[in-house]
Formats: C-alpha cells, sequence, structure tokens
C-alpha cells in the first residue's frame, strides 16, 4: 500500500532501537525523510548509517534527552517544520506504590507525558498552517488493562492520554490527526529486562520465562519490531485522516477485553 507521504519529514524519538527503530525504518521505507534522536550517539549513528544505506531519504540525527529543555530545543532546532512527530520514550523502574516518592513521580510525568506534550505544543502551529500533520504516541498497553508494578509508567501515559483526546479533536479540521499506539509485549531490551527478573523470581531459565510469557499470547509469540513499525507508519499516512484521538492497541490479543 502507498502510505502517501513520500517526501514528508518526521521527527523520530527514541528511534535507535526498539520499536522506535521499527517506526523509523517503515517510515524510510515510505519515502519520509527522518530526523532521528535518541541519548545514545553510537546506537543512534549506527542506525542512521543502516537506513541511509538501504532507503532513498535524508537522514538527521540528533543525539540529546527530550526530557529536557535543551534537549527539545535541540531537535526542534534541528527540523523546524516536521509534518510527522513520532513521541516515544521507555518508561520508568517497576516498583511497587508505597516506593514511589514524590520525585520518582516527577520524573515520570516529565518523560512520559510533559515532554510529549511539550514536543506535540511545538509542532502543531506549523502542522496547522501547512494543513497536514500528523502525531502518533508511543504509550503502552497498560492505558487500558493497568499492570500494577508499572504504576508510575500508567498514570504518566493516562495523563498523556487525556491531553491527547481533547486535543486531537480540536486540530483535526486543520488536516492535523493525533493517535495513540499502545504495544503489548514486544521484543525490546525493557523487556528483556522484565523476563529477566521473572526468571529469577521464578528460579527458570530466562528461555523457559520467555516461552511461557509468548505462550501467554494468543498469537502465541512476542510481537516484533517491524510489525509494530509498519502500522506506526500507517498511523501516520494518508489514509488515517477521519481517524482521530484513538488508542490503537498492539498486543496480540492478550488483553482480553471487547473494546
Amino acid at each position: 500500500m502507498d502510505l502517501g507521504i513520500a517526501g514528508r519529514k518526521a521527527i523520530v524519538c527514541a528511534a535507535s532501537k526498539g520499536l522506535g527503530r521499527g517506526v523509523a525504518e517503515k517510515l524510510a521505507a515510505a519515502g519520509v525523510h527522518l530526523t532521528l534522536n535518541a541519548r545514545g550517539a553510537e546506537a543512534l549513528e549506527a542506525t542512521a548509517a543502516d537506513l541511509s544505506e538501504r532507503y532513498a531519504v535524508s537522514i538527521k540525527t540528533v543525539a540529546a534527552d527530550v526530557t529536557t529543555e535543551q534537549g527539545r530545543a535541540q531537535l526542534l532546532e534541528t527540523e523546524p517544520a516536521a509534518d510527522i512527530l513520532i513521541n516515544n520514550a521507555g518508561g520508568p523502574p517497576p516498583g511497587m506504590w508505597t516506593d514511589w516518592s514524590e520525585e520518582a513521580w516527577l520524573k515520570a510525568v516529565g518523560a512520559n507525558m510533559l515532554t510529549p506534550i511539550m514536543l506535540i505544543k511545538a509542532v502543531l502551529p506549523g502542522m496547522i498552517e501547512r494543513g497536514w500533520g500528523r502525531v502518533v504516541n508511543i504509550t503502552s498497553s497498560s492505558v487500558k488493562a493497568p499492570i500494577g508494578n508499572l504504576g508510575l509508567s500508567t498514570g504518566a501515559r493516562c495523563g498523556l492520554t487525556g491531553y491527547v483526546a481533547g486535543t486531537a479533536r480540536q486540530v483535526a479540521k486543520h488536516g492535523v490527526v493525533i493517535n495513540n499506539l499502545l504495544p503489548g509485549m514486544h521484543e525490546t531490551d525493557r523487556l528483556s529486562g522484565r523476563i529477566e527478573s521473572d526468571a529469577r523470581n521464578r528460579g527458570v531459565s530466562y528461555e523457559q520465562a520467555r516461552a511461557d510469557l509468548a505462550a501467554s499470547i494468543p498469537t502465541g509469540h512476542l510481537g516484533r519490531a517491524q510489525d509494530f513499525g509498519a502500522v506506526g507508519a500507517f498511523l501516520c499516512s494518508e489514509h488515517v485522516g477521519f481517524m482521530v484521538g484513538q488508542n490503537v492497541l498492539l498486543d496480540g490479543g492478550m488483553i482480553n477485553a471487547t473494546f
């Protein structure tokens, strides 16, 4: 399918690996010029070099922490006229409600709610002026079905979800579409860490813990970055103009719900 976005310009956050890279690659395949962001310069440059070699698009990189005002300014200065924004950031560490201090909450809200909101606020005026824009926020399936020990992440991402619900409907008349993409259990470094912890707690091997997790998903396997990326790129396409403020769950059917 032609996504109709060749020649558009996209900012992709946390794009050096995992789900962010998956979306970046599918956007590049669709002919979108990229500005890739991540904290680690080495992995970021490696990703940019690989995508540049395989796709005929321009790729710029910004190694910066976008949870800071300075990092966001650097990113937006590098690409001041983005047609597409992919908001993405790893969540805070798991834990128990008894352990989460005010400082921990402020850090989680800053990274997983306020940072994407500030980037959205920065790119919307240009998108509105040009009469076209796409924003995709990578959040989490925990927004729909909370995971107890991920309360910091869930709380912050639910705040972002509420903001998007209202804002998306305000800007849709200008040709600007905002949606959220909710990953379930995908093959990422973060999930690997959770599997390792589960294996230790249960006294089983990593391979056994991973197999048990995969078996709990109706598809029988963990999510793949390339499949996630394809859905993310579709949400940036010309075909979603009537799809506004939605939360697209991509979890292999793991959450047992009718809606």
